[in-house]
């Protein structure tokens, strides 16, 4: 029984801490929709979608407005394209990813991911074929997702599938370069990543799912933020146990929206994400949450070790909250999403490499990050490579989402709009790994892979 006290608590944190339901997300098989016809094939998959998430946005509203809890955003998250389309006779997916974003618009909700391909050991010539049509994919439609798996602690890194990744980041700024670039923020590279993941633009409905499912990703920085206030000064220990009770009541407002929207919907309920997600908007920061443990700005020296215990005890609270966390749970870490980590680029105190240190402890990776626009592919698969090496060995989700902005450089700011903000370009370094990347094959998975 919830008493007014509760109420009252949940009612401030919406109101006064920003705290949001950031997406539900439907899950969306497409096994079914596999055809040798290619135009066959995008019209089932345009059918399918339309027709199982046709009530998927009305209920969200519907939710929202009776509960009183804000929900940014309805999303869907398909069957990765490459298993679904191996089997047409289609030399380019484009087709198909512009039958997913009629689909999804259609349907009203804001982004559809899935235009995706998992390459960590090998790649089929339907991945090669969906990894060489992300670029115009992502040019020729407004709403659609894209992610590449390139590495994973059981299988190592394909070298191969990291140079590709490159140059179709390259690319795909290119196109897209009208708008600074942002196909770039709408494509993300992988290691170990998660199929029940909510959040875009890495997500994807993965084939040990069912035929759909519903999962809800919430968060609330400013929450947090507002809860260490009141402890100013004290030890870590009680830190993280207040973490651990907020994370605890806001999973719990995760969870009333994830089971009523699944019992409306009559789809099964999938995961709550627990995942302090930032906004530009001001007092909704990752950033300003470690700084309120005592760091002077976000990237200082601690910095690390503040968002290590942030990250366990997000999922610590999420966990006692419910049996059902998946996901990303932790902290995001995406610069032009946040207000603090803006400003800490913009003053000098977090620089990439920091970043990169971050990346180890935090729930995904160097996240909407913009760079010179004449930093080259080599240069951009070295960092994927970074990235994806800091993932497979802890074991851990890992994740590259850089955008190159043709014709910016260090100091300059692009601005992306809505939730995904605006940046200033940071600086990479200016050395070669030209010839490290070019070697391709496999960098073999570490010892630890072998569990069986």
């Amino acid at each position: 029984m919830l008493s007014i006290d509760n109420i009252l608590e949940t009612n401030q944190m919406i109101h006064d801490n920003k705290l949001d339901v950031r997406t539900i997300t439907m899950g969306i098989s497409l096994l079914e929709c596999a055809s040798s016809s290619g135009k066959e094939l995008c019209d089932r998959i345009y059918d399918r979608i339309t027709k199982e998430a046709e009530h998927l946005v009305s209920t969200g509203e519907d939710i929202e407005r009776e509960f009183g809890i804000p929900i940014i955003n309805k999303r869907i998250s398909v069957t990765p394209i490459s298993l679904v389309a191996g089997g047409s006779d289609l030399t380019s997916y484009v087709p198909v990813a512009e039958a997913m974003d009629r689909a999804a618009k259609t349907v009203g909700v804001n982004f559809i991911g899935g235009f995706s391909a998992l390459v960590t050991k090998g790649a089929t010539r339907a991945d090669r074929i969906l990894i060489d049509s992300i670029p115009e994919a992502l040019a020729t439609t407004d709403i659609v997702c894209s992610s590449v798996a390139v590495g994973s602690t059981k299988t190592g890194i394909n070298m191969d599938a990291v140079r590709d990744m490159g140059i179709i980041v390259k690319k795909t700024a290119e196109l897209t370069k009208d708008n600074d670039a942002l196909g770039c923020a709408k494509l993300v590279i992988f290691c170990n990543p998660v199929e029940d993941n909510p959040f875009m633009a890495g997500a994807f409905f993965g084939v040990t799912e069912g035929d759909s499912a519903i999962s809800v990703g919430v968060s609330g920085p400013g929450v947090v933020k507002h809860a260490l206030e009141s402890v100013r000064g004290q030890s870590f220990d009680v830190v993280a146990e207040t973490i651990k009770r907020t994370a605890f009541k806001i999973t719990r407002v995760g969870q009333l929206v994830a089971q009523e929207a699944s019992r409306r919907l009559g789809k099964p309920f999938g995961i709550i994400d627990l995942s302090l997600a930032p906004t530009p908007a001001v007092g909704d920061s990752v950033a300003h949450v470690l700084e309120e443990m005592g760091l002077s700005s976000c990237g200082c020296h601690g910095t690390t070790a503040a968002l290590a215990l942030l990250n366990d005890a997000v999922k610590k609270g999420g966990l006692m909250a419910s049996s059902h966390v998946g996901g990303l749970s932790g902290a995001f870490i995406p610069v032009s999403e946040d207000a603090g980590m803006i400003d800490a680029v913009s003053c000098g105190s977090l620089t990439l490499d920091k970043l990169e240190a971050m990346t180890c402890v935090c729930s995904v990776g160097l996240d909407m990050i913009a760079i010179p626009g004449d930093t080259t592919a080599d240069t951009i698969s070295a960092i994927i490579a970074d990235e994806s090496a800091i993932g497979m060995i802890n074991n851990k989700t890992t994740a590259v989402r850089v955008i190159p902005v043709p014709g910016k450089t260090v100091g300059e700011v692009v601005e992306f709009g809505g939730l995904l903000g605006y940046a200033p370009i940071i600086e990479v370094s200016p050395y070669s790994a030209a010839e490290f990347i070019v070697r391709g094959g496999r960098i073999p998975a570490p010892i630890r892979s072998l569990t069986n």
